[in-house]
């Protein structure tokens, strides 16, 4: 059984942070852009840390 490798997009900084924007958005009501813009922001306590890729 051969194991067959597909040719995968770089994930950007801005579509990761898209994804989990909509993500969170739809767990929690809030609107995509307002998390968006507060991910972006890099001014929260946790600035430090940088996302999964």
């Amino acid at each position: 059984m051969a194991i067959v490798r597909r040719n995968r997009k770089k994930l950007t900084q801005d579509a990761l942070i898209r994804s989990i924007a909509s993500s969170t958005a739809i767990e929690t009501g809030q609107s995509v852009d307002m998390i968006e813009r507060k991910l972006k922001a890099k001014s929260g306590k946790f600035q430090h840390l940088a996302l999964a890729r």
